[in-house]
């Protein structure tokens, strides 16, 4: 079976970013087709946020992770809802018979995992005859920000090479059609959304948060182990700091989405 390593890992500065996803900034793109009879899996729901939403607009939501560690995190965060279960698998083979679902979502995943389009083929296996796959992630290179730190660019070149090493796809935004395509799906609708941080507080957020992975999270460590020194980790930091403090900052993370349906 494919597979990698989730260049992310679990820390807390990780995990402040992915608890801060609702479905409507993060699966806007699907809400408009769900109904209050669907079954959904949501695959790779780490700490559940978005899965809790879904929770909330369907009959019944399945929430799928690779480890033990990540299955913990999403019953925390579906603690209480009583139409959510969790279970642990891979998105490479999904321990369901075919037709199980209405809908089959994946959010931040295709770009980390090792094989996106057999995860896909497996996503479209489960998912019923005229159901919804539905996948978005960003797409790295396609950031834009202000300020043009240097430091920045830094960032974004390692953070390029980490995810590579690590087996994964960091520009998978722009990939998502093609790989449905290759997947085998023929009704495919692909469209873009964004996240955009600008004013103070959001900077604060998204720049501390950053600041904090780059020297603590796992991709420091694998930084470190690949012999980047630390005071460059810290210089890179440093200027996620400036940026953050700086009130002309901006920077907008766009992200890829396709929602494709099994044919009927």
């Amino acid at each position: 079976m494919p597979s990698n390593v989730y260049t992310h890992g679990h820390h807390e500065s990780v995990l402040r970013s992915h608890r801060w996803r609702t479905a409507e900034n993060s699966a806007a793109y699907l809400l408009p087709v769900l109904n209050e009879k669907m079954k959904v899996l949501d695959v790779g729901a780490g700490p559940a946020t978005i899965t809790r939403d879904l929770a909330a607009l369907v009959a019944h939501v399945t929430a799928l992770e690779v480890t033990d560690e990540a299955v913990e995190l999403a019953r925390e965060g579906l603690a209480g809802v009583a139409n959510a279960e969790v279970v642990k698998g891979d998105v490479h083979a999904l321990p369901y018979p075919d037709d199980t679902f209405c809908v089959v979502h994946a959010h931040q995943v295709l770009q980390h995992v090792a094989d996106p389009v057999a995860a896909l083929r497996e996503m479209h296996r489960v998912c019923k005859p005229g159901g919804y796959v539905a996948v978005r992630d960003s797409d790295y290179a396609g950031f834009v920000w202000y300020p043009q730190l240097p430091e920045l660019d830094e960032w974004m070149a390692l953070y390029q090479r980490m995810a590579r090493a690590n087996g994964g796809e960091p520009d998978a935004g722009r990939r998502l059609l093609a790989w449905a395509r290759r997947a085998g799906f023929t009704d495919v609708t692909a469209t873009s959304s964004t996240w955009c941080y600008a004013d103070d507080e959001d900077r604060a957020w998204w720049g501390g948060m950053w600041a904090d992975r780059v020297v603590s999270s796992a991709m420091g460590r694998q930084a470190l182990a690949s012999g980047v020194p630390l005071a460059d980790l810290q210089r890179i930091a440093d200027a996620w700091r400036r940026w953050a403090a700086d009130g002309d900052g901006w920077i907008s993370i766009v992200h890829g989405e396709v929602l494709a349906r099994p044919a009927k």
